[in-house]
């Protein structure tokens, strides 16, 4: 894992590693005159064990990055949104991660092991629900067809270490450009014919899975030629002139008119945003700039009626007078979404969370209990709750709330992170050890795992049977971890 070590020292923003994979692909497709078959060829190139080893490294620098927005209610609603297309599609059990980028340019990227990236500015840009899906279902093309591994097929680049050692060499030239003038030039007097030619191929079969996954995912299939029509107003959204999205996925008139044909094909279905889009859409505004820039924003929509969703511009309003601590105003913005919008999680939690705000413990616990009983596996709920307790120094409730709710996230790393700390305020070592060696194996960091095992397996305060599962699970891990280092064939 030498490659690691130095891309973790170069503490390169997880943008550039996107940039640097992203070049990977255009070098990798170069000099093919033609779409390769998919089958035999790219399964022998990649293999979906060697995908899932890739997807992992990413997934390592993701769970680390400033990059990537850790909101947990914008995060479950790609979420929900990706794996709802996921089971439309045509590879159901293949595994994806989908996480939201801090950048409001509008772009998505697809990456090797199904992991696929939403900038914060295409959730802005997109009109509709459906828009916001056709691009999710286009990335989701791309994995299902395993494009990465037609590309590298084409340059015989069998191994992981090899590309592991194309990426470095990537993220490195970006990091100094003068490495980048060789690397480029060669790219360009190559053939960018071919090139071209390549990419709008991958880019229409992209396309005509994205529409078949929109259809049976019950969407409206006409939100993919209505992005396009987005993208070409993209100056609107972005600073600069052309919206990132269409430098990684080129749009032509040929593509526009074959999406166009393919959907004038297709019935007519009018499909109602949820309110979950809404809401994360004004959720994300209201944070985007200053407290009372959001506020004045919101409040002269509202007076001006000019929205798409009513009850989503008051919460937007809410979310930025809790910005402002402008508990008052809160209260009756609040109050206004209890009596008029749908009953909503998010609502709720931000009802709690401005009692937390106000310093008033008791109503705020009394909030999240009764939330929770009405929206029991809501992530951002369960999360607020145990660190309301852990700030008011009340471990005990913390354990007993987490372990009660963690089996509805089995893989989610923060629940032991959480686990951790009160173990740590209830000088329990073992089990905070023991806590935060999981969280860091969630987190895709074997080494760091290990080493939080290890030391609570030398922990002296836990009994035999506590001591005896954290002594299976460290020979566990190294096991795994022996597995990485061996060569892959």
């Amino acid at each position: 894992m030498a490659t690691n070590v130095i891309i973790a020292t170069m503490k390169l923003k997880l943008t550039i590693i996107i940039l640097a994979i992203a070049s990977v692909l255009h070098i990798a497709y170069v000099s093919a005159n033609e779409l390769p078959d998919l089958g035999d060829v790219s399964a022998t190139v990649m293999s979906p064990l060697q995908e899932q080893a890739i997807a992992e490294q990413i997934m390592r620098e993701v769970a680390v990055s400033d990059d990537v927005l850790s909101d947990v209610e914008v995060t479950d609603y790609l979420q929900v949104l990706g794996a709802r297309l996921v089971a439309n599609g045509p590879e159901k059990q293949q595994k994806f991660n989908f996480f939201v980028v801090q950048d409001r340019s509008i772009n998505a990227f697809a990456m090797p092991g199904g992991v696929i990236g939403v900038h914060t500015g295409l959730m802005l840009g997109a009109n509709s629900e459906s828009e916001l899906a056709s691009v999710l279902g286009h990335e989701i093309g791309h994995v299902t067809q395993r494009h990465l591994a037609r590309m590298l097929a084409s340059q015989k680049t069998d191994t992981l270490k090899n590309i592991a050692g194309i990426a470095l060499a990537l993220l490195m030239s970006r990091a100094n450009p003068q490495l980048a003038t060789g690397a480029f030039t060669t790219v360009s007097a190559i053939g960018v014919q071919n090139q071209l030619d390549y990419t709008r191929e991958h880019e229409r079969e992209a396309d005509r899975i994205g529409l078949q996954i929109l259809d049976s995912g019950g969407f409206d299939v006409r939100g993919m030629p209505s992005f396009f029509n987005t993208l070409q107003r993209g100056s609107r959204f972005s600073e600069g002139s052309t919206p990132s999205f269409l430098r990684t996925h080129p749009l032509t008139t040929e593509r526009i008119a074959d999406v166009t044909n393919r959907v004038e094909q297709m019935p007519y279905r009018q499909v109602t945003d949820s309110i979950e889009f809404h809401l994360v859409r004004a959720k994300l505004r209201a944070t985007y700039s200053t407290p009372d820039t959001a506020i004045g924003v919101f409040e002269q929509n509202i007076r001006e009626h000019r929205y798409s969703n009513e009850a989503a511009e008051h919460y937007g309003l809410a979310v930025a007078l809790l910005r402002k601590s402008a508990f008052a105003k809160l209260e009756k913005e609040l109050a206004w979404l209890k009596k008029n919008a749908p009953p909503h999680a998010m609502i709720e939690n931000l009802s709690a969370r401005m009692e937390v705000a106000r310093n008033n413990p008791q109503s705020a616990a009394a909030k999240y209990a009764s939330a929770l009983e009405r929206y029991p596996d809501n992530r951002a709920l369960i999360y607020g709750y145990a660190e309301h307790f852990l700030a008011i120094k009340q471990p005990d409730n913390a354990v007993r709330l987490v372990l009660a709710k963690q089996n509805l996230y089995v893989d989610d790393a923060y629940f032991y992170d959480l686990l951790a700390k009160a173990y740590t305020m209830q000088n329990k070592v073992l089990l905070s050890h023991q806590a935060q060696g999981e969280a860091y194996y969630r987190k895709y960091d074997l080494a760091r795992a290990i080493e939080q095992m290890d030391l609570a397996a030398k922990a002296n305060d836990g009994d035999f049977y506590q001591t005896s599962i954290v002594e299976a699970r460290l020979k566990q891990l190294r096991q795994m971890l022996g597995d990485d280092k061996k060569p892959k064939s």
